[in-house]
């Protein structure tokens, strides 16, 4: 969590011929090189505002429940998808794993393309993570344990896990994965961008803080510049990314390295932002000054001021790429907030943290949705 049809009825003569002669102005990039700030506009030229989810289907706790064959989904996703066309959205941020790839990549890329098949099917296009540092940093092929009850994203696993990732020497055991994922679908329309690693450097404090690698920092930058070679290697036609997720980017020089590294190697600038208005407005024209297309890959909490209201009228405005957390209430439980690791909840939150539609597709806020609809031309 992609150029699907639903983009091109958006734009009329004139900005086709915008993206014609930015094309002619972006050559592709050789093999091992970052795109031009040229290539990276003509590509969003092309596809237009991207609008949509983090999207993890209702009845997958984790990425492996997502992606395995016991439990993956497609009638499900079918339905969740065609709520989300409904909405108008034309993008979704999905989650891949590397351990469904080291159990059988075929399949998993035949689930894949399935996967794509749908979402195609519904006019969205997606962007995909190969690797993840949130949330448990233990993870196990095969049958997953229940979610805990009430409690935000309690099944949710770290790709790869602590045992290869505190291990330098075990890093390259990825290449495969990486590459083989990107060869196999590097010119692939219905794919608009690999963000190659999320939050890699996330301590995980509130969940699993004591348990997380002492020198995680050290060890995710490693392997993300790893990850970034690796995929240039492959030279794919979409975009390469990773956001950045929490700090103060108002001057570079001074950024912490991995973002620094994040700015200097991206294609497109990602960036998170679970913030009011204000301060999600600030980070935007921190990061506009990199010239290149700038898209919020996580956003929407609503108990922080982070809201469909607040912030997508910005993201429509500067035309930033807006991609909110959660979409089917379900087993990844993340109406729940951040605090139910440490707070016992009993019940439904009176305000839901993430999500948009309850199981059988009614809205939790139908004037949400209705701004939704309104902000993106949809239904």
């Amino acid at each position: 969590m992609p150029a699907p049809r639903c983009h091109a009825r958006r734009f009329g003569a004139a900005a086709l011929l915008v993206v014609l002669s930015l094309s002619t102005l972006a050559p592709s990039a050789p093999a091992g090189e970052r795109w031009t700030k040229e290539q990276a506009n003509a590509w969003y030229a092309k596809t237009g505002w991207l609008v949509g989810c983090n999207f993890n289907p209702s009845t997958a706790m984790n990425q492996l429940e997502m992606w395995q064959a016991d439990t993956f989904d497609p009638e499900t996703i079918n339905r969740e998808l065609g709520w989300a066309e409904g909405l108008g959205f034309n993008s979704v941020r999905v989650y891949l794993h590397d351990l469904c790839w080291k159990e059988g990549s075929e399949a998993f890329c035949q689930r894949i393309e399935r996967f794509l098949k749908i979402a195609d099917s519904h006019g969205i296009g997606v962007m995909f993570v190969p690797l993840d540092g949130v949330w448990d940093p233990f993870p196990k092929a095969g049958p997953q344990r229940d979610p805990k009850p009430h409690t935000h994203n309690s099944g949710w696993v770290q790709s790869p896990g602590a045992e290869i990732l505190r291990d330098p020497a075990r890093h390259d055991e990825l290449k495969p994965y990486i590459q083989g994922l990107l060869t196999r679908f590097k010119d692939d329309k219905r794919i608009h961008a690999w963000d190659l690693f999320n939050e890699p450097d996330n301590p995980n404090v509130s969940a699993y803080g004591t348990v997380e690698l002492p020198n995680k920092a050290e060890m995710a930058m490693l392997l993300l510049e790893k990850a970034f070679a690796w995929a240039r290697e492959v030279n794919p036609s979409q975009p390469l990314t990773s956001a950045m997720w929490y700090d103060d980017w108002s001057d570079h020089d001074a950024m912490k390295p991995m973002d620094r590294f994040m700015t200097e190697q991206s294609d497109i600038i990602t960036f998170h932002c679970y913030d009011p208005a204000d301060v999600f407005a600030a980070k935007v024209e921190q990061l506009e000054r990199y010239g290149r297309p700038v898209l919020c890959t996580e956003y929407m909490a609503r108990p922080r001021g982070s809201t469909f209201e607040a912030i997508l009228p910005i993201c429509k405005e500067h035309k930033v790429g807006a991609y909110n957390w959660g979409f089917v209430d379900g087993r990844s439980q993340t109406i729940y907030p951040w605090d139910s690791w440490n707070r016992p909840y009993t019940a439904e939150p009176e305000l839901w943290f993430h999500d948009i539609f309850r199981p059988d597709g009614t809205p939790y806020l139908p004037a949400e949705v209705k701004l939704i609809k309104q902000m993106t031309g949809g239904e």
